[in-house]
């Protein structure tokens, strides 16, 4: 319900006031964001918004044509925490009654997001996003403080897991981004060994900054990649 416009005056000798305070459709209640303090370790049971979810939207969903806030298809804008729970319908704690859970587990290509010919998400990030919610979808983030390892880099337990949140919506299926795959090793091997691959992710000039809707990767991970390009790229 719209509450009143209230106006108040003011009078002073020769200067009249007049405040006039406006109230807008009340919107959505969203959960509490948790409180940002300076290192908050990251727990293994538990998923993040702004480092698990976010890139995951941010990737194979709100690019331009699809969710971004131009585009806005369907009315349906992913790119920040307020706009995925809002227009994403999400229910904390209900995965099976939030309306973006169910479209990226839909089976039928017709009905599901990302649709063809994208590829649909991968089962782990569906789950992912499923627990996400189970934990009551809030817009949390850790600290990612812990060692990086930089010298047991493996393509398939390192690297695809960071390809598949940041990078695979948009370089993936029939027509992707620029033209550009990173589907598997052969695809991803070819973009290192040419330098693409690393000018992108650290935003060397000349490159196109990549993640192109998100946060560059961390110092941690392009030294991952960085070092695996320097090994040879090997498919391990």
């Amino acid at each position: 319900m719209l509450k009143q416009i209230k106006t108040l005056c003011w009078i002073i000798p020769g200067l009249l006031l007049l405040f006039s305070c406006k109230h807008d459709p009340e919107n959505i209640v969203l959960p509490d964001p948790e409180p940002e303090p300076s290192e908050k370790p990251c727990h293994p049971d538990t998923v993040y918004f702004k480092n698990d979810i976010l890139p995951i939207f941010q990737s194979s969903c709100a690019m331009s044509g699809c969710h971004d806030a131009v585009t806005a298809q369907d009315g349906v804008i992913l790119d920040s925490y307020a706009n995925i729970i809002s227009t994403g319908d999400v229910k904390p704690g209900n995965p099976e009654g939030s309306d973006i859970f169910e479209v990226i587990a839909e089976d039928d290509p017709d009905k599901r997001m990302p649709p063809p010919p994208a590829t649909a998400l991968p089962a782990a990030q569906i789950e992912m996003i499923r627990t996400w919610i189970l934990q009551g979808a809030l817009d949390n983030y850790c600290d990612e403080t812990g060692p990086c390892d930089t010298l047991n880099v493996s393509f398939s337990q390192t690297l695809v897991p960071i390809i598949q949140t940041y990078c695979l919506g948009c370089h993936s299926g029939a027509s992707p981004q620029g033209g550009i795959l990173l589907s598997n090793h052969a695809e991803v091997s070819a973009l290192g060994q040419n330098g693409q691959l690393l000018g992108a992710i650290d935003h060397q000039p000349g490159y196109s900054p990549m993640p192109q809707n998100g946060n560059k990767l961390s110092e941690c991970q392009i030294a991952q990649f960085r070092n695996w390009i320097n090994d040879g790229t090997p498919n391990n």
